[in-house]
């Protein structure tokens, strides 16, 4: 459920949300769904050679969950920009937490309002896993 642009202000937070805990099975869904086969994301003894204690998720899987909090709180219609930073590893087990803060409400092209948004994704060590941002056209939404 989306909220309408109206009903936002800088400094308005989403309501968080946990995914998790993380599996290998995920990892390995997310493989063949993306097309990413690198086997350090499915292949323990691989993973470890290279110096992991385990396989790890994907950037790009942590990177889709943050999307899919920030589109179910300002709608995939609205979005205009999305952009992340990879900061830190996801592993088997972590339970991930996103999380998302109004920065901006501007007049944008056209007489739309944009609305930027902050975004995390951290770990249940606190660490961030993925620091974001976006902008989305909020209909309604006043400066």
């Amino acid at each position: 459920m989306t909220r309408t642009q109206a009903s936002l202000a800088v400094g308005d937070t989403a309501t968080p949300r946990d995914f998790g805990p993380m599996t290998r099975q995920m990892f390995v869904r997310y493989s063949g769904a993306s097309g990413d086969l690198n086997p350090m994301h499915y292949d323990d003894t691989m993973a470890r050679s290279a110096g992991n204690p385990s396989v790890f998720s994907q950037g790009m899987h942590q990177s889709a969950l943050l999307a899919t909090f920030a589109t179910d709180w300002l709608g995939a219609e609205n979005v205009r920009r999305f952009g992340v930073r990879f900061r830190e590893q996801v592993w088997p087990d972590d339970v991930l937490t996103c999380t998302g803060t109004v920065t901006a409400i501007i007049d944008g092209a056209g007489g739309e309002v944009l609305v930027t948004v902050e975004l995390l994704c951290t770990r249940q060590t606190g660490a961030v896993a993925i620091a974001g941002s976006a902008d989305f056209v909020v209909p309604g939404a006043t400066t």
